[in-house]
């Protein structure tokens, strides 16, 4: 009788998770697909609410059926609502990115290059002028590169929304020419906003952006009043070498096939660390300073990638180059690209130093 009891309460108990779980599942996932159409162009349209409305009432109805077992048996309930997620899966996943689009001038243009040993041209490489009220002249140019001249590599990160996410820039520095910026960045339509949840779901297209550093930086430090800061890499001279020539195989890889942003999977950091990671002679540790892009120097400081004759409370002191250019309006490029460096202990850049 005992064990009778025992069991019809396992059994029930095992229900109630089973439809607890099921009813987490629908409300889950219809937040996610709702989310999903919300962010999908055009943004927030009569028919995208619509839709959005359809799912809702749907969902609830499935829901409202399944607990109270009417109408339906609760396997059908299921099945039903499984098979109508399956067809939004199928929408959400369908969905292309694409070169054609109108874009906003800022990424209109694709990076490209040509490379012949070491000499490397890169097309569109862009070198905008930037105005106080946000405006741009805008300036795209063809550049020349001696891969055997790269003498030093940078992390750049700059942060606009607190201390724990940050926007993640790489320069590269030359014995024979201005350095060269990188920055992964959405490619927004014109007259498009960022929205950090709006690329969770498919809204931005990827884009690869080399520019002259004083217009990738100067941008953030003077004219967006974003905190700034500079820290040199220590990497070995064939390793500088092999990262240029990773960002040159990703810009091919974006200009043949487009990729969608993902603010937590596919953003200015993982695919840095990404590609660093390919040309690393040893693997990096999994780390929630990767997601948290704030503290990746604190990440790369412990993987002895900046230089320990600091401590990191000093590096950030030092490489934070606000103060050095916020009170200039006026700059050239070697001037800016001069001032942030000013103060900043050079890198080991023995060819024994391996990132």
């Amino acid at each position: 009788m005992h064990n009778t009891g025992t069991r019809e309460f396992l059994l029930a108990l095992g229900m109630v998770l089973v439809h607890t779980v099921f009813g987490l599942f629908v409300i889950v996932s219809s937040i996610w697909l709702c989310l999903a159409l919300w962010f999908q162009e055009p943004l927030g349209s009569f028919g995208t609410r619509i839709l959005i409305g359809l799912w809702i009432a749907f969902a609830l109805s499935i829901l409202g059926i399944y607990l109270t077992q009417f109408v339906l048996n609760r396997q059908t309930d299921v099945l039903i609502y499984v098979l109508f997620f399956l067809v939004g899966l199928f929408w959400y996943f369908s969905l292309e990115a694409r070169q054609d689009r109108e874009w906003n001038p800022e990424v209109a243009q694709v990076l490209s290059y040509r490379q012949h040993g070491d000499q490397v041209t890169l097309n569109n490489v862009r070198n905008f002028n930037w105005h106080a009220d946000g405006s741009y002249d805008e300036r795209w140019e063809t550049r020349q590169f001696d891969l055997n001249q790269i003498t030093g590599v940078n992390i750049i990160t700059s942060y606009w929304m607190g201390p724990r996410i940050a926007h993640t820039l790489v320069s590269f520095d030359f014995a024979n020419s201005p350095p060269l910026t990188f920055s992964i960045e959405i490619r927004k339509q014109k007259n498009e906003e960022f929205s950090t949840y709006g690329g969770f779901f498919r809204k931005y297209e990827l884009s690869l952006i080399a520019a002259d550093e004083k217009d990738l930086i100067y941008t953030r430090s003077n004219i967006r009043g974003e905190q700034v800061y500079f820290f040199p890499i220590n990497m070995s001279k064939s390793e500088r070498r092999a990262l240029f020539e990773e960002y040159l195989h990703k810009a091919n890889e974006l200009r043949q096939q487009p990729r969608w942003y993902n603010s937590l999977t596919s953003n200015c950091t993982t695919l840095v660390f990404d590609m660093v990671q390919t040309i690393s002679k040893r693997p990096f540790p999994a780390d929630y300073r990767l997601l948290a892009s704030g503290y990746l120097p604190n990440y790369l400081y412990d993987l002895n990638a900046i230089s320990h004759d600091l401590s990191i409370t000093q590096w950030y002191n030092i490489a934070y180059i606000n103060p050095r250019v916020s009170q200039f309006k006026h700059l050239s490029s070697s001037q800016y690209s001069t001032l942030i460096r000013h103060g900043i202990p050079q890198p080991i850049t023995d060819e024994l130093t391996e990132f």
